[in-house]
This record gives structure tokens, sequence and C-alpha cells, in this order.
């Protein structure tokens, strides 16, 4: 009854729709200013009452696994966090395998009403579903790790966080253009030519994969980049067919924004062929997946932002109903640089972080690149929100314009990722 009454509660909001104890439940069934407080609008309050480490009880959602690069990075961040923070092992309960439906809704519930305190899921679909629980559940706090709703939603026990991962992207992109350079300078190769493993072409992809290509290009500047997409975020198979189809068609780098070691795995196979290719991969160091082509990863720290929320949350202080934070509050990172990596790789890497750490380096200066051959001097962005499956409005929002003072603005109108440009070098093959 709890739930249908949810269901016909939530009908009536803007959007229409959105125990724990040390144990996995796996039934079966992947977005910073103080740090990290974005420009938002609506209510971003959320009432708490501060609760020591000891009492709190924490309920995580996760999309696949351990199996899942991504899905493992969100479980290292929040033991860390917990371990930082004294909260005991036992009071956090996972929900692995959660698919992106009405799944999630039923293990959202079933957390809050065995007593879950704060409720995290970590991909972009339960959002919607992660909602709909927080009508039924108000003293309960759910936290999207991907989401970009909060803000908007006239719920104040809805919070969305995100890393400012174009960062690591940019600096695993000038690994990458190091390695490419010494290539051609070595006569390996004769174009410079990169790929890269897309799960979706979604803004947060989007995002990464052109701060990749701006990072190469800081060494290269003459590279290009082709996007292959596999239409999910976790799929061995697909990824490596992906991966295989981009280095048939020249290019010599792989990249991946996708959750698997698919990618890696067909580069240390193509390598070890005798191709000179290299990977870089995701949210974990893929050298025990391709131990001579693994380069390094782009890595985001979610400790941090475990860590913030569920510290704000202990100490009865309002959560951000936005929160994204970077490198300057150690939220992003690389992976540790492989044996085939360039000489000198070590130092570009130190450069571009003491530049983003210092505010020098603006990873979406509009100098940089191009788009349809014109340098892009306004970019108009609709804080509307549009449910990703329906294509629905759900929300009217106002329209931002995010070049400012020569650059792009990312992550600062709301956490989630919304930069979407295709910039001049990128070639999609296989957007839908």
């Amino acid at each position: 009854m709890k739930k249908l009454l949810a269901l016909l509660l939530s009908l009536t909001m803007v959007f229409g729709m959105v125990a724990c104890g040390s144990k996995t439940d796996a039934p079966t069934g992947d977005t910073a200013q103080e740090p990290g407080t974005t420009e938002t609008t609506g209510d971003s309050t959320g009432e708490t009452t501060g609760m020591s480490p000891e009492e709190i009880q924490v309920g995580v959602i996760l999309l696949h696994d351990e199996n899942s690069a991504y899905d493992m990075a969100h479980i290292e961040g929040i033991k860390t966090a917990c371990t930082e923070l004294g909260i005991p092992e036992e009071n956090v309960t996972y929900k692995m395998n959660i698919p992106e439906d009405a799944t999630c809704y039923d293990m959202a519930a079933d957390l809050a009403d065995a007593g879950c305190d704060i409720i995290f899921s970590d991909s972009y679909g339960h959002q919607t579903h992660m909602m709909q629980a927080a009508a039924e559940f108000p003293d309960t706090i759910f936290v999207a790790c991907t989401g970009d709703q909060a803000a908007v939603s006239g719920m104040s026990n809805v919070k969305n966080i995100f890393p400012y991962t174009y960062e690591s992207r940019y600096v695993s992109g000038v690994v990458a253009g190091m390695k490419l350079k010494e290539l051609l300078d070595n006569g390996e190769v004769t174009e410079a030519k990169v790929g890269y493993v897309g799960a979706f072409p979604y803004a947060e992809v989007v995002s990464g994969y052109t701060a990749f290509l701006l990072g190469i290009q800081s060494i290269v500047p003459e590279a290009t980049m082709e996007v292959q997409y596999t239409n999910t975020w976790f799929g061995l198979t697909e990824e490596a067919e992906a991966a295989n189809v981009l280095m048939d068609r020249g290019a010599v780098i792989i990249s991946q924004h996708a959750d698997s070691t698919g990618a890696p795995s067909a580069v240390q196979a193509a390598w070890e062929s005798g191709k000179p290719v290299y990977s870089v991969g995701y949210n974990i160091d893929m050298q025990a997946a391709a131990p001579d082509a693994a380069l390094t990863s782009a890595q985001n720290v979610w400790s941090v932002l475990y860590k913030h929320t569920l510290e704000t949350f202990l100490a009865g202080e309002e959560i951000p109903a936005d929160f994204a934070c970077g490198y300057a509050d150690g939220a992003q990172s690389i992976s540790a640089l492989g044996k085939n990596c360039a000489e000198g790789t070590q130092e570009a890497v130190d450069a571009a972080w003491a530049g983003l750490k210092d505010g020098s380096l603006h990873i979406f200066d509009t100098s940089k690149f191009t788009v349809d051959g014109e340098t892009v001097t306004t970019a108009p962005f609709d804080l509307s929100i549009v449910d990703f499956v329906t294509g629905n409005v759900i929300y009217e929002g106002d329209t931002v314009e995010c070049i400012k003072d020569g650059y792009f603005e990312e992550s600062v109108h709301r956490a989630a990722p919304y930069f979407s440009l295709r910039i001049d070098g990128i070639t999609e093959l296989n957007a839908q």
C-alpha cells in the first residue's frame, strides 16, 4: 500500500516520477565550487538532525557488482569514506545488480523500510525510481550519484553528486598524447588517430571524450578521434568489438567511457599480435587486463564525494542539492603510469594537474577547439529536464550561458555534465 500511495503521490509532482548491515543483497535485476556546490535552482535543503557514526544506517544501490570497474570504484569509495568517518562496516547494506527500472524503486523502498537514513544509487537511470521512493520516505535522504533533478525536484530529501570527471579525462589524454607523439616521432605510426569506446551519446560521455582529445591535442595538435558507441554501460563483448572496430580503422590509442575490461583486453591482444596500439582505461587501473598496452586510467575518487555527503549528514547540516568537485579537492586522479608510457610523461602530467589546481588551465578553453570551423562564442544551456528514455520534458528550466571568460563552464550550473558540443576532429561512427 505504501508503494501504491507513493506512486500516486509522485504522479502529481512536477516530474511525474524518480536494513542496513554488512551484507549484500543481489536480486536479479552508471555527473565543485566550495568544494563542489553548484549554482542551482529550487529547494536544496534537507532537514537532518545529526547522529553518531555508530548510529547511521547507509544503503547503496549499484547497477552491477564488483565485476564492473565503475561499480567497483563506488564500492571502494563508500568503504573508504565509511572507514575514515568511523561508520561500522555492518551499518552499510549493498543492493547489487539493480537495473534502471522499477526494481530500483523496490530496493530503495526496502532499504528505507529497513531503517536506512541515507541511500545512494550509482547510475543515472536509477534517479527517477529513487525520487519515487523519496516521495514515500521524506525522512530518508536519497542521493543519485549521477543525477540532474535534485535542485528542481521540490523534494528536500533528494540530492545529486558527481565529480569533475573531465579533469582526469584531460590528464589521461596528456598521457595518451605523449605516447602518440613518441609513436609519430619514431615512425611507428604515420597518422595521429585515436579511438574512444563510449557507452551512450550522453553529455557525460561527450564531455569526457572531448576533454580526452583536448588533452591529446595539447601534445599533438593534429590528432583526431573516432567514437564507437556500445549502447550499454557494461558489456565485455560489445566493448571489445568496439575497440577492434576502432583499431581496424587506424586508431593507435583506445580510451573508454564504458565499465568493463573489454576494450583494454582487446587492445592488449592486438599489442601482442605486433600492432603499436595502447589503452587508456576508466575507473580502475587496467594493467591487470592489459599489462603491456595500458598507459593509465582516468579515475574518480568517489570516497571524497561520499565522505563529504555523509559527514554533512552526520553533522546535521544542509546537504547541497548538487555537489561536484575535482582534483583541487582530491576527487580526480589517474592510475599509475604503465611501463610503456613515453619518456617525460610524468612531468607533463604534473604540469597539467598544477594548471588545474591553480586555475591557469581551463580544459574547455574555446581558443583550443572549433565547431564546424568556427570558434564558439556562445553556448546556451537549457536547464529543463528531459526524460532520457521517453524524451518528454519533465521540468521547464531557465537557459543559462555556459561560455564565460573564453571557456565553457562545465559542472557549474549543475553537478551532472552538460557539455555536449561536437567539436571538430571527433567523428561519432554510430551515434543514434
